[in-house]
């Protein structure tokens, strides 16, 4: 049981860190007019991307942690 869990937990964080990525990835653009760059943030995007990786890195450990354990 815990190994299925495990197995979970890890594709689980591959999505969330893919979808962390591309979220990130969006958040942000650039035009240039003129000669001007003008840049656009959208904080709140970064901070929601950030707080899917940093899920996928607990998960990712957390489900190494079970397929490693014995028990």
């Amino acid at each position: 049981m815990k190994k299925i869990v495990g197995i979970v937990l890890i594709v689980l964080a591959i999505v969330l860190g893919y979808n962390g990525v591309q979220k990130f990835q969006k958040s942000s653009a650039s035009v240039k007019v003129l000669g001007l760059k003008i840049d656009a943030d959208n904080e709140s995007g970064q901070a929601s991307a950030y707080i899917q990786l940093g899920l996928a890195v607990l998960a990712l450990g957390a489900g190494v942690f079970l397929l490693k354990s014995e028990r």
